[in-house]
């Protein structure tokens, strides 16, 4: 039934969390990177604003903690916090000396703006492709690491856990299953933007990881948290491509179909508002003038300029017809980034013994509500790294990783029954407008409704990724919509129409798979 895998160490998952905490593995025994496409596909190859450190002599450690703080609308963990601005500057450094190019001003590091920062901290590389460079330089790290094995094209089907230890992974690739045991096991599969119908995250992100660690009986945080992108593009035949928030950093304006300006009328800081009160501005004008989009404004800027700022957003716009240049680029929200996720500490430790999760699957507490734009990278490499070195001390303290007897549960199950694409396209559907960027009781409640209605899916281990992935995005979408309609309130990201009022919203919500199946919530104040 089962092939087995000996490793040192299990990473599920290729992005700038997994390959950091790789690199931070490496010498201290073998290590298996499991990852669902080849090694780059992740959200980290289409990060295009860059990433937040306090590095610039205008800029201090301090006041970038104070904007986090502020973001996340109340319900940040400081001591999280405090990590990932500290951590930040020594981490971004390691990377330079490993040989990541930022853009450059001079001699000095070129720094740049973005909504909800108080100071010009955002370091790019090649304008717009800050993620890919920072993964094309961990992956260089990593492939000259001749100790870590790379299986790619795999997905990991469950978590293998025994006595309240976390054992490794069920492994599928090839139709095949694999058990592979590890001493210890970092989780860093990325957030789940494809379970929305409109996202800026890469086919990959299906919410794996949540969804294994829900199973395995891990505990989940504010799971209800999920940041809109404001501006992805919007135009026929054309994928839901990113634009940057740093184009309205650097003076891009939002204008309704009439070409009117709209921002400042639903906050002083008008593009530059928080990404939550962004999105949902541009959703009210568009229910106003009823159009599907509003319009991204760059063409009072020096084309010059653009074209060298935003090189990659330009040619790729420039495919759909749109020159950024000279056109009002038509945009609307998109699923970005999960605030939510598997619960850790600072040193990325979950609730179960043997595992360890970093990056956007996880919920360290760093975004509180609302993530600060551009504090996902950092984030990554930050407890990425922190992650790899909490997985190498436990796993220093281990004899046998596992015992030899220990067979996962196993039951079989096909989707042959329903339409694959069917099933997946409702989920999204049902995700978008039902538990989108606005909420209410109803919403949520016919979410509930129409996705608990394939609840039978979530039984069995089906044999290929598609069902795996459906699988996954239908557990995720239930946990997300359960814990939207249990915070009966508004704050940060989670706007709920009927509940606007952010009184007594100031908790963390988490949530566990009991042994019974059911679901178990509980709340935990904020300091």
């Amino acid at each position: 039934m089962y092939e087995d895998i000996r490793t040192d160490f299990l990473i599920i998952g290729s992005g700038v969390a997994g390959l950091r905490a790789a690199i931070e593995l490496a010498g201290k025994g073998e290590i298996t990177v499991v990852t669902k496409d080849i090694m780059k596909e992740s959200s980290t190859e289409y990060a295009q604003g860059g990433v937040a450190v306090a590095l610039s002599d205008e800029d201090e450690v301090g006041i970038h903690y104070e904007d986090t703080i502020r973001a996340g609308d109340g319900l940040c963990i400081k001591p999280a916090v405090e990590v990932l601005v500290s951590d930040g500057p020594w981490r971004i450094r390691e990377l330079i000396d490993w040989g990541a190019a930022f853009d450059m001003k001079g001699t000095k590091l070129d720094f740049t703006l973005e909504a909800a920062h108080t100071r010009r901290r955002v370091l790019h590389a090649h304008g717009d492709s800050t993620g890919r460079e920072i993964g094309k330089v961990l992956l260089s790290k990593v492939t000259a690491e001749s100790e870590i094995k790379r299986l790619t094209f795999s997905v990991a089907v469950d978590l293998m856990v025994h006595d309240g230890r976390c054992l490794g992974a069920v492994i599928l690739r090839e139709g095949k299953l694999y058990r592979v045991f590890a001493k210890a096991t970092v989780l860093a599969t990325g957030g789940g933007g494809q379970i929305y119908a409109r996202t800026t995250n890469p086919e990959v992100v299906t919410g794996d990881g949540m969804a294994i660690a829900w199973r395995a009986g891990a505990v989940l945080r504010d799971m209800e948290f999920v940041q809109f992108h404001p501006t992805a593009l919007y135009a026929p035949g054309a994928p839901q491509f990113l634009l940057s928030e740093a184009m309205r950093g650097e003076g891009g304006r939002l204008l309704n179909i009439y070409g009117e300006p709209f921002m400042k009328k639903y906050h002083p800081d008008g593009e530059l508002a928080p990404r939550d009160v962004v999105s949902r501005a541009i959703i009210s004008e568009m229910v106003e003038t009823k159009s599907p989009h509003v319009y991204l404004d760059l063409t009072h800027l020096d084309a010059g300029f653009i074209k060298g700022r935003f090189p990659r957003i330009y040619q790729t716009c420039l495919r759909y017809d749109v020159d950024i240049t000279r056109d009002r680029i038509p945009v609307s929200p998109a699923a970005h980034y999960m605030m939510g996720g598997v619960m850790t500490d600072t040193d990325g430790r979950t609730s179960i013994e043997g595992l360890f999760a970093a990056g956007e699957v996880t919920c360290t507490g760093v975004h509180g509500a609302n993530r600060l734009a551009s504090n996902s990278l950092l984030e990554g490499l930050v407890f990425g790294a922190r992650a790899g070195m909490s997985a190498r001390d436990y796993a220093s303290r281990m004899s046998e990783p596992v015992p030899k007897t220990y067979l996962p549960p196993h039951g079989s199950g096909s989707i042959d029954h329903y339409d694959y694409n069917e099933v997946r396209s409702l989920i999204r559907r049902v995700m978008w407008e039902r538990v989108g960027i606005i909420r209410c009781s109803e919403s949520l409640g016919i979410a509930k409704e129409r996705l608990g209605a394939f609840k039978g899916l979530l039984e069995g281990t089906y044999l290929t990724r598609k069902e795996v992935e459906v699988k996954n995005m239908l557990q995720t979408g239930l946990l997300i919509t359960e814990a939207a309609f249990r915070r009966e309130c508004s704050i940060g990201a989670h706007y709920r129409s009927d509940r606007k009022s952010k009184e007594g919203c100031r908790y963390h919500l988490l949530m566990k798979r009991e042994d019974d199946g059911n679901m178990s919530f509980w709340e935990e104040q904020c300091d």
